[in-house]
Order: structure tokens, then sequence, then C-alpha cells
């Protein structure tokens, strides 16, 4: 189970983006978050990504309470969530190619002698070809470094995926190409997964159960839409 019970979490404490936010996601479980663009959102998102500390509240992942974010997380916990998320291009670093961007967490945490054989399992599943994993960010679409930071997020074959607006940029072909690895991940592993977007029809069809942004809080809790950065 991953659970957030009352998170209060932003970029200023005098003014959260979100004040006492709950969701829960079953093992196994699709979990959609709907919402409007700059509602709080993918602050919550990066908050059950253990990468985003949040000023009140709890976060327990796997029936384990979470008391670190970030690289203070302990390595259990923060390998086992793979997050991909909405703009690839900042989330790649445009030094390297796209084979060295799905290699990155293997390589952080000692595990360089899997790289081959990650990497043979993963490109072809997400659609990259072997000269594609020799370009970098600037000579690639938006689609092509999407799979890739797709890839990224499944080469530890974490127990958690949080997709935050992962297709929000990308043609139809390519969202459902993207949400199909994901559903075929899901199905062989038995990961839960936590989808944040706008789309309602998308969320419907990908997951289990979808969740309207003000169910996240409790009756008397006033919730209004703040900044692009939620």
């Amino acid at each position: 189970m991953l659970e957030l019970t009352r998170v209060t979490a932003g970029y200023d404490p005098r003014d959260p983006v979100l004040r006492e936010a709950s969701l829960s996601i079953a093992v196994g479980e699709a979990v959609g978050l709907l919402g409007p663009s700059g509602c709080g959102k993918s602050t919550l998102a990066r908050v059950a990504a253990l990468l985003h500390r949040p000023y009140a509240g709890t976060v327990v992942l796997d029936g384990e309470p979470v008391r670190g974010w970030r690289h203070a997380a302990p390595r259990a916990q923060r390998t086992a969530v793979g997050v991909v998320f909405q703009q690839p291009r900042l989330a790649a670093d445009p030094r390297l190619t796209l084979r060295e961007i799905i290699a990155q967490p293997l390589r952080a945490t000692g595990r360089r002698a899997q790289v081959p054989d990650r990497l043979a399992e993963l490109a072809p599943s997400v659609g990259l070809t072997d000269e594609l994993l020799g370009r970098r960010p600037h000579e690639v679409s938006d689609g092509q470094l999407q799979r890739a930071c797709l890839a990224r997020a499944l080469v530890l074959r974490p127990r958690w995926l949080i997709c935050d607006e992962m297709t929000a940029m990308l043609d139809a072909s390519t969202t459902a190409a993207l949400v199909a690895v994901v559903e075929s991940y899901r199905r062989e592993s038995g990961a839960g997964l936590l989808a944040v977007g706008h789309d309602r029809v998308l969320l419907e069809r990908w997951c289990d159960r979808t969740v309207g942004w003000r169910e996240c809080f409790e009756p008397g809790v006033p919730q209004e839409a703040v900044g692009p950065t939620g």
C-alpha cells in the first residue's frame, strides 16, 4: 500500500500548494488523479515519489513510514518508486545519450553489470532502436525522449510507478504505446500506479479508479488553484 495522509506541501511554508491531502493506492492498483493545471496534483505526486518533503502529514510505503526524501530516503524505499514526468527535456541530462539516461539508476545503485541485459529488455519494449539509443536528447523527438524516460523509470523494476502527466506532450499514437508499456509492466510485476492528469477519458480508460482532485481533501479544508508549479 502507498498511503498519503493529510499531506501539506509546497515551496513556501507560508503559502502551501496543498493542505491536508490524502490518497491511497493498493498493491497492484492503478489510480488516476484528475485535476486542472495548477491545482497541486503534481506536488502531491512528487511527495508520493519521495522527491519532495511535505511540511506536514505522513507517507507510508509498503507498510513502512517514509522519513527521508530524495537522497535521504533509504535506498529500499527510493528504488521502490519509478517516476515519469510531463516534460522529458527537463527530466533528462542533455549531455547523455538515451542509452546512458536509461542506465542512470543502475549505475547510481552499483548495478552496472545489469546495464546490458536491462537495456536489451527495455529498449525494444518502449520502441527504441540501437541507433536511437546512441543519440542525445537534442537529436530526438519529445516522444522518443519520453520513451527513454519511461525505460529509465522501469529499469530498477519498481513496485510503484508515478506517471505525472506522462503523455501530456505526446501525440495519440505515442500515448497509446507508452500506456501499453506501463500496463504490460504492471501485469508482469504487480506494480501499483498513480497516473496524474487532466484528461478524464484517458485516466478512466487506463486506471482501475479515478479520483477527482477535491476528493483528496476532508470536508471543510479549503483548496484553491494556485500557480503553474502545482
